[in-house]
């Protein structure tokens, strides 16, 4: 199982992180995030009172990702990454 093992606040609704199999990038969720349980993150001051959990990052309301959705982000999102392909995820 993949995990979330560092995140830094960047700014404009980006996290930098780190994951377990030593993978790091760049996670953008501008633009990501709707509905009632997202949508409070929206707002820069509420989006970075982010913590990690033992295994990804949450917010005070609740809000998270899986890890692995965090992986693909960066995986799609973020050229600098140093992702490689994960096999049967």
């Amino acid at each position: 199982m993949i995990r979330v093992t560092d995140a830094e606040y960047l700014g404009d609704l980006r996290v930098r992180l780190e994951f377990s199999d030593g993978a790091s990038g760049i996670a953008d969720l501008r633009g990501r995030l709707s509905g009632p349980t997202f949508r409070p993150l929206n707002e820069p001051e509420f989006f970075r009172q982010f913590e990690l959990s033992d295994h990804t990052i949450h917010w005070p309301n609740g809000a998270d990702f899986a890890p692995e959705h965090l992986w693909d982000l960066v995986a799609q999102t973020d050229p600098t990454n140093n992702i490689v392909q994960r096999s049967g995820g």
